[in-house]
């Protein structure tokens, strides 16, 4: 007879989530079948199983209909596919809930490695009897996989045997091939390496002749072409630029990239230079040229400019812009025809109608507009300009087509209005007259100064008398410098003395003490006395 199958309860909830339990599935009705229910009280707690079941699992599936519970100390069968794992029994732990497992996406995987472009710039630097040195640049695009280095790839002329030259890959943008045999023609070529693979290969032009070369080409173009080098219409042009090489190189001429004409321009080869000339220029010869000497694979390059000008045209057009009092404005436009070199100035000239004589105004004029002034009153005139270059002064000039007439105006003239300066001024002493002394017999002199106008009247005075035409003394005023000579004095001449100065507009008095002394006696002249 099968066990009584155990109720069935609600799955705990783990300890590490103490929140509110999860909702536990519906019980089954009490007539279920014995086989809905799973036998929970036979079954040991250490036949539990590992994961508890989720809340909302449906009730687990009980034996089948006449199979035995566990026997005790039996593991519980485990849960079928599709089955919930039974509940624990009463007074036992509930298992840990499992976590839900995320789906790992496998990574994208990254874009495969792409091969850089080819080196630029590829040529030979040296060669001798039993290598050949070259150099190039980094290819333009490397790419994210970065560069692990360059193969050389050596082939004789005319096959397609091509081996490597380097056994290790080189960083370096330069190499020397070596252990090469003298007389043999090769051919070279550079490939770029990464995690790519191989990259385009770059190779020299031409094959390259394994031998000692006796000495590089090398061009000394003269000094005075190192600028651009001018001349005029009709001249003669003779140049010489010597190079060097050996053995003897082979000369090139171009003329702004392309072949020289030979109608134009005649060249004459030596071992040691070049003659470039030309019987009479003209300016269709104005370019770029340049020389190019090579011997085997190396070459020298050297290039100069040639202008060849003439007189310019005359200004486009010229117009009288404005007309007031002796003053003419102008302004023009530049020529049309600038002889094949930049303007440098103008010349403005002007002629009076009534002579019909040419003047000129301003030269070296630089901008496109002017003024003329100090023109007659009265008089017309017309304008005209010349443009100037390198070259010289153009042979026509542009002339105004009406004339300018400076006319007259009536002039008043009104005399201006003087006030006249009242200059009148009573006397006033510019000096001071500073106290003197003097000896017994030794003629004294007494200064002072006064200005004043009109005139001031000078007068002397002796301790407040006037002195007069006394012939003692002698009064002069010159230029309003005053002064009283005393001729002589004696001892009784000291006092106080006055100059008084007076005029229509006051008078001013200044004094001064004069002090006559006694001559010292010495003691011996006392004894003869």
């Amino acid at each position: 007879m099968p066990a009584k199958p155990a109720p069935i309860k609600k799955a705990a909830a783990p300890k590490e989530k103490a929140a509110e339990p999860a909702p536990a599935a519906e019980a089954p009705p009490a007539e279920a079948p014995p086989a809905e229910t799973a036998p929970a009280e036979a079954a040991p707690a250490e036949a539990a199983p590992a994961e508890a079941a989720p809340a909302e699992a449906a009730p687990a599936e009980a034996p089948a209909e006449g199979a035995a519970a566990p026997a005790e100390g039996e593991a519980a069968p485990a849960p079928a596919e599709g089955e919930a794992p039974a509940a624990p029994a009463e007074g036992e732990a509930p298992a840990e809930e499992a976590a839900p497992v995320e789906e790992v996406k496998p990574p994208t995987p990254p874009p495969p490695p792409e091969p850089t472009s080819e080196p630029l710039e590829l040529g030979v630097e040296d060669v001798n009897d039993t290598s050949v040195t070259i150099s190039w640049r980094p290819p333009a695009t490397i790419g994210n996989d970065g560069l692990d280095g360059y193969t050389v790839e050596v082939a004789m002329e005319g096959t397609d045997d091509w081996k490597a030259a380097n056994e290790d890959l080189t960083i370096s943008c330069r190499y020397v091939v070596k252990n090469q045999t003298t007389g043999d023609r090769i051919n070279i070529r550079v490939v770029a390496m990464n995690p790519g693979g191989r990259s385009p290969p770059a190779a020299l032009a031409e094959s390259v002749l394994v031998k000692e070369v006796g000495e590089r080409p090398k061009i000394r173009l003269p000094r005075f072409l190192r600028q651009r080098f001018v001349r005029s219409v009709g001249d003669k042009i003779n140049i010489v630029i010597p190079f060097s090489g050996k053995p003897s190189p082979a000369v090139s001429w171009t003329k702004d990239g392309e072949p020289l004409e030979s109608k134009r321009v005649n060249i004459r080869n030596s071992n040691n230079d070049s003659i470039f000339f030309i019987r009479q220029s003209d300016r269709e010869d104005s370019g770029v040229y340049e020389m190019s000497v090579k011997v085997e694979s190396f070459e020298d390059k050297a290039s100069f400019v040639i202008q060849i000008c003439e007189l310019p045209g005359p200004p486009a057009s010229i117009k009288i812009v404005d007309t007031w009092g002796f003053n003419v404005a102008l302004e023009w436009e530049e020529p049309k025809d600038n002889g094949n070199t930049t303007i440098t100035g103008y010349t403005i000239q002007k002629a009076d109608q009534k002579t019909g004589d040419w003047y000129t105004v301003v030269e070296n004029y630089h901008r496109m507009n002017a003024t003329i002034s100090d023109l007659i009153m009265g008089n017309s005139y017309k304008f005209r300009i010349y443009s100037e270059n390198k070259c010289g002064k153009s042979e026509d000039a542009t002339v105004t087509k009406d004339a300018a007439k400076i006319l007259k105006t009536g002039i008043d003239y009104n005399p201006p209005i003087y006030q006249e300066h009242d200059f009148s001024e009573a006397p006033k002493f510019t000096t001071n007259m500073p106290d003197r002394s003097t000896t017994v017999g030794y003629t004294a002199k007494l200064l002072c100064s006064v200005r004043g106008c009109p005139k001031p009247q000078i007068i002397w005075m002796k301790n407040q008398m006037i002195i007069g035409e006394d012939p003692k003394f002698r009064q002069i005023n010159n230029q309003g410098i005053c002064s009283l000579e005393i001729r002589k004095p004696g001892s009784f001449d000291g006092g106080v003395y006055a100059c008084r100065a007076k005029n229509a507009h006051g008078e001013v008095t200044i004094q001064c003490k004069l002090e006559v002394k006694q001559p010292v006696i010495a003691e011996a002249d006392q004894k003869k006395k």
